[in-house]
Formats: C-alpha cells, sequence, structure tokens
C-alpha cells in the first residue's frame, strides 16, 4: 500500500510544482524594454528624461523600488493626500504596470553618470 501511495504521489507532486510555477509565472506579467520605455515617457514630462529633472518635481531615478511602487500604488488608489496630478496618472496603468515603472526609475543612475547618451567625439 506504502508503495502504491509513493508512485501516486510522485505525478501529483510534479503537476501541483510545475503547476505553482506556471501560475506565478501568469501572475507576474513581463514587459519588454520597449513596453516599459514607452510608459516611462509619460513621467518625462514632469520628471525629466529619466526622471532625473531637478526642482520642483521629485527626482525619481535612483530611488529604492519599494518606495517608488507604493507612492504610485497609492496615488493610484486615491490614498495619497498630497497630489496634484498623479492620482489621475496612476489610473492610467494597471498595478502590474506600476511595479514595472518603479523598478524602472528604481535601476537609474540618479547622478546621470551614464556616458552612453553622451555624443561621440568625431574622429580624426
Amino acid at each position: 500500500m506504502k508503495r502504491f501511495f509513493r508512485r501516486a504521489a510522485a505525478p501529483v507532486l510534479g503537476v501541483l510544482l510545475f503547476g505553482g510555477i506556471a501560475a506565478k509565472g501568469l501572475a507576474e506579467p513581463s514587459f519588454s524594454s520597449e513596453q516599459i520605455d514607452l510608459m516611462a515617457a509619460a513621467c518625462a514630462n514632469c520628471h525629466g528624461t529619466d526622471g532625473r529633472l531637478v526642482g520642483s518635481v521629485p527626482t525619481i531615478a535612483g530611488r529604492p523600488a519599494e518606495a517608488l511602487e507604493a507612492r504610485l500604488l497609492a496615488f493610484k488608489h486615491e490614498e495619497q493626500s498630497d497630489t496634484t496630478i498623479m492620482d489621475r496618472i496612476a489610473k492610467g496603468f494597471t498595478d502590474e504596470e506600476l511595479v514595472a515603472l518603479a523598478a524602472h526609475f528604481a535601476a537609474i543612475d540618479p547622478d546621470g553618470d551614464d556616458d552612453s547618451q553622451a555624443e561621440p567625439e568625431p574622429q580624426e
């Protein structure tokens, strides 16, 4: 009898394990870099290209993803009182898109030490 349960349990456990992995993959959408860039373009008007604008609007580049995510979701779900337009902008995105945007801006160097944006020197 024990032998029967061992043989029967292996396929069942395999299905549960792989089913759980597949379900997790479905629950966490992934976005291409082009999709992220397109979504992030909506942020550039106020926060500057790559979230580095210095001034009255906060710089969002390099801030912790968890902090950005919490703030964006609070704007979307009307849990943030000190807002001007962010509540309306955040409502245009799904929660998953806001999480992806938070991760995107968190990964950007806030000091802009990225030389890949610089124009190449002319060759002689």
